[in-house]
């Protein structure tokens, strides 16, 4: 019970930190040409999240905080994409450089639903777990439902 009290609040958590990024992308001014520093705002606030975190840890007591070199190195690498994905985000939902902002409606589900898509590819080839038919078939709903996010709405021509 508590894992299913975790997953649902990260998901929650995931879903602020997406709408929270294009209500940032959306208060962009017309003039600005980049979003570097919104995005770095995001990571100062990510980092006092964990280092709060790491603080209730370590006077609770009890934890060994020393990790594999293989995790930090991985976690890096995770950082370094979320980073990106930041920086490519606070673009899409600020029109920054001439582009028309897009709307939370596509762009998160897009998102979103590409990285689940992603994550089941890279499972099964990368890390050799084993699929089933309904999650290959999940994958391909996923896929015909981000193409109909993009198929024009009457009215939206």
């Amino acid at each position: 019970m508590a894992g299913i009290a975790l997953l649902a609040a990260v998901t929650i958590l995931y879903a602020g930190y997406n709408l929270f990024v294009k209500l940032s992308g959306g208060h962009v001014p017309s003039g600005a040409t980049t979003t570097v520093l919104a995005t770095m705002c995001i990571q100062v606030a990510a980092l006092s999240t964990s280092v709060v975190f790491l603080s209730l840890l370590a006077v609770r007591g009890g934890h060994v905080f020393s990790l594999s070199p293989a995790s930090y190195a991985w976690a890096t690498l995770a950082g370094l994409c979320i980073g990106g994905a930041e920086i490519g985000y606070l673009y899409l939902f600020g029109g920054v450089g001439g582009m028309k902002p897009m709307d939370a409606s596509v762009a998160i589900p897009t998102i979103v639903s590409g990285t689940i898509v992603i994550a089941l590819l890279f499972s099964f080839l990368v890390l050799k777990e084993q699929i089933s038919w309904t999650q290959v078939l999940g994958s391909c709903l996923i896929l015909v439902g981000v193409f109909l996010l993009f198929v024009q709405r009457p009215g939206s021509a």
